[in-house]
């Protein structure tokens, strides 16, 4: 009797034979890590009813689960599904399995809200992963507690994988009656917000806890801390607020914590050292104040990264030894002071030191040399001073060393040139001096690595080291000298201001410029690491099935982790102008930006021959893919009016975020809808900073765009159509640009009109068009969103629509006037629309008039100009 089936299948695009259907006493199949494709076949669920085991996880499996798959397996133990294509529901008829132990349909596109219904009947299951699908909970996504209540009928689960959903809603407190079992809880990257319920302290088996990426707020229970078993704790990326809970008494399990990006304040507790089996403590982008406490070198760190908060005071020379750090310290970013601990040296192991921008003085330890594992080195932005030590050229692993905008003098140690692994050198804003080293990493250096200093040579356009001594002693000279320090000296006062105000503009510049130098290995710190062969891996060898779009700087592909999340992989075309300069560029600015209306980063890959960048998978594509579709019947004709509204309020508030709440003030020079996307729930997200603009804040009252000289050059701001008239007479980037950027993507969107249409012909624009001739068709366009919407046919709906419709128009055409002064803040836009947006949702008390003096919605009829 044959009672297992297994077997790998080599050749491409294979199918399931369809003689395994008539196996009947087949007990176990396993067909994983296949390049099966088409539909799950239904022959083994109709004739195989003795199945106990299904494993077809790692194919190309598409369309349904069948339905078919409860009521002919009552046997069946395990289902795994895991990383296929598989969309639709999960079936009711699941239900009927009553054996199952194992559930995985995890990274496929299934939909629909929690099966609770189906789940409740499932009383012996272990283990349920539907991670990375585009579940939704109940009630339009707002209410978790049915399916948590259906949870709390699974008395022996032990497993629970929902991690990269769509899921919103608070945790209710019968998250407490989950099974005694449960020891692994992944509800990571979901719409989760409300607090923390304390019934989840009633988990006492609980060893890993991931609720990062959601927006829960609130404290952070100190039960969660006291579990008995719990070893891996997430908290990252949400709103959550207070101190950190300070443990009471010695724990002995917990090796990870992971609180960073949250609103955190108050000082690091001391007693952290008292987890004694902390490996991993990720504080990193909260408010955190006060000194680091010395007790934390008492613990077995192998990670810290304290990074981004308001920490003050000495670095303990306990924090600086602990020799058990072995993937990366960093505590960048925070206002500590005094000098570098000579027990730095203690982390042989450490693969990256970051101290950088921080308050630090003094020399640089010259037994630094001892870390021969570190590969990173950043103490940029302090106020270090002394020479470089030698000893640094012996780091035998070091890869990158930034040493900028620092107080540095003498000269560069010739032992840097003879380092092998060395790869990128910093040496800019210090006040280094004398001739520069030969070979190695001093061969490839550019002007902007070394600028800010004293240097001479016969490359990189120094001044020459010759000096001719004689001359010193001429009376010639002497006399020379005497008029020199004379006319000096009339003039001293006189330009002293000047001076002072144009190093002190430089010196800035050169600041902000240096970070954007940096390639993308410096995300390693923050970011999770990946290789090229594993970004082939995802990609299919780059195969051109896998490519999702195309621009200027390269391709797009989708691409599929090994962990199975699924990506958009930006790769850079190395044979385009500027293309290197432009993925650092938008590198530096991912890194230093978040919001939900901006793209993220993932990761980034940077090696000499190849960069990209690892994106978030936007599932609906394109803003321009809705409003241009290139197949008949697909694209933005089914974009109704309140999306369309929805749309340019997400636009407009990540735009205000960039323009006026970002660390440092973003100018996008870009702005159009092809680099709009849109995700699972058609939320809108601007992308592709590859030529955007840092600025950097002088005075208080001043704002400088960086250098052009040392930006993009020889870009061109943005887009034919989206370009501000002001950019074509040479005026700077600014951020009015990007609102004449914005107001016309406005205008598209509500006249479905490219700006660059033929129709609108010499000298016309699609602003003066709409001003020209739109008048009267007001009644038209709203027609047209009649025929998507039947609850706009109401008299007072249709009414409320025209306002909107006007008031967008108008939107438009005050963001795209010629004069930048006379245009709104993305600020002012944002508000208007957001006003715009709750009169659409029905809120009487919302006005639509504009922040900046314009009002429409007293307007009515054709004439609305």
């Amino acid at each position: 009797m044959l009672q297992i089936f297994n077997i790998r299948l080599n050749e491409v695009q294979q199918q399931v034979p369809r003689s395994l259907g008539m196996l009947k006493d087949l007990f176990y199949i396993d067909l994983s890590n296949n390049e099966l494709h088409g539909t799950l076949p239904t022959s083994l669920l109709y004739n195989c009813t003795n199945l106990i085991s299904v494993d077809l996880s790692n194919n190309s499996f598409t369309g349904l689960i069948p339905p078919e798959i409860g009521n002919h397996l009552p046997y069946l133990g395990t289902l795994n599904l895991y990383f296929n294509q598989l969309s639709g529901t999960i079936p009711a008829s699941l239900c009927n399995s009553t054996n199952l132990i194992t559930i995985d349909l995890g990274n496929n596109f299934l939909t629909g809200t929690l099966p609770s219904e189906t789940i409740m009947c499932l009383t012996s299951l272990l283990h349920l992963h539907l991670a990375f699908n585009y579940f939704t909970s109940d009630d339009n996504n707002k209410n978790l507690h049915p399916f948590f209540s259906a949870l709390s009928n699974l008395t022996h689960l032990e497993s629970l994988e929902l991690e990269k959903n769509n899921i919103g809603g608070t945790l209710p407190e019968t998250i407490g009656l989950l099974s005694q079992n449960l020891s692994n809880m992944n509800l990571r990257a979901n719409l989760i917000h409300g607090m923390i319920p304390l019934s989840i302290s009633n988990l006492s088996n609980l060893s890993s806890l991931n609720l990062s990426n959601n927006y829960l707020n609130g404290t952070i229970p100190l039960n969660l801390f006291l579990l008995p078993r719990l070893q891996r704790l997430w908290l990252s990326d949400n709103k959550l607020e207070g101190e950190i809970p300070s443990p009471p008494h010695e724990l002995n399990r917990l090796g990870l914590i992971d609180l960073s990006g949250n609103n955190l304040s108050g000082s690091i507790p001391a007693n952290l050292a008292s987890i004694k089996y902390l490996r991993n403590l990720i504080l990193s982008k909260n408010s955190l104040s006060g000194s680091i406490p010395s007790s934390l070198g008492r613990l077995n760190l192998e990670l810290l990264d304290l990074s981004h908060n308001n920490l003050t005071g000495l670095l303990p020379a306990e924090v600086a030894a602990m020799n058990t750090i072995s993937a990366y310290f960093n505590l960048s970013d925070n206002a500590l002071e005094g000098p570098i601990p000579m027990e730095l040296s203690h982390m042989d192991k450490v693969q990256e030191i970051d101290l950088s921008s921080n308050k630090f003085t003094g020399k640089i330890p010259s037994t630094l040399e001892t870390c021969v594992e570190v590969q990173l080195v950043n103490l940029s932005h302090n106020h270090l001073q002394g020479t470089i030590p030698p000893t640094l050229g012996k780091l035998r692993s070091i890869k990158i060393l930034d040493l900028s905008s620092n107080s540095f003098s003498g000269e560069v140690p010739s032992s840097l040139a003879f380092s092998t692994s060395l790869q990128q050198l910093n040496l800019s804003c210090n006040n280094l001096s004398g001739p520069l080293p030969q070979g190695g990493v001093f061969a490839n250096l550019t002007g902007e690595s070394l600028m800010g200093n004293h240097f001479c040579g016969s490359s990189l356009g120094l001044p020459s080291c010759n000096s001719n001594k004689g001359r010193k002693h001429s009376k010639i000279f002497l006399l020379l000298l005497v008029c020199i320090v004379s006319v000096l000296a009339f003039l001293t006062t006189l330009l002293s201001v000047v001076c002072y105000r144009r190093i002190r503009r430089i010196v800035v510049s050169h600041r902000g410029e240096t970070d954007l130098n940096t390639p993308a290995q410096d995300l390693s710190s923050s970011y999770p690491r990946i290789t090229y062969r594993e970004l082939v891996e995802a990609t299919g060898g780059f195969d051109l099935s896998s490519l999702i779009g195309s621009g200027s700087y390269g391709h797009v592909y989708r691409g599929v982790l090994s962990d199975g999340t699924v990506v958009a992989i930006k790769v850079l075309q190395f044979q385009a102008s500027n293309s290197t300069r432009s993925f650092n560029r938008e590198c530096q600015v991912l890194k230093r930006i978040r919001h939900r209306n901006l793209m993220r980063i993932i990761t980034a890959c940077s090696l000499p021959d190849f960069k990209a960048l690892v994106l978030p998978f936007m599932i609906n594509g394109s803003l321009e893919s809705h409003l241009y579709p290139q197949a008949p019947g697909t694209g933005t004709s089914q974009l109704s009016l309140v999306e369309r509204v929805n749309i340019c309020c997400d636009i407009a508030e990540g735009m205000a975020y960039l323009h006026h709440h970002s660390p440092v003030q973003v100018i996008h020079c870009d702005l159009k809808p092809s680099n709009i996307l849109l995700n699972d729930d058609m939320t809108a997200i601007v992308s592709d900073f590859g030529i955007a603009r840092l600025v950097m804040r002088v005075t208080e009252r001043n704002l400088i765009a960086e250098n052009a000289a040392n930006s993009t050059a020889n870009l061109l701001f943005g887009s034919v159509g989206y370009i501000p008239p002001e950019y074509g007479y040479g005026r700077n980037a600014s951020t009015k640009g990007d609102v004449y950027s914005f107001g016309i993507i406005v205008l598209e969107l509500v006249t479905r009109k490219r700006p660059t249409d033929d129709m609108f012909g010499e000298g016309q624009s699609l602003q003066k068009w709409v001003k020209n001739h739109y008048r009267g068709q007001l009644e038209n366009i709203i027609d047209s969103f009649l025929l998507q919407e039947v609850e706009a046919q109401n008299p007072e709906i249709r009414n409320v629509w025209k306002v909107a419709i006007i008031e967008l128009l108008d939107v438009g055409l005050i963001c795209t006037q010629e004069a930048p002064s006379t245009r709104p803040s993305m600020i002012d836009a944002a508000d208007d629309l957001e006003r715009l947006k709750r009169y659409l949702g029905g809120d009487t008390t919302a006005t639509v008039s504009s922040s900046y003096g314009m009002s429409s919605s007293t307007i009515t009829g054709g004439d609305f100009w």
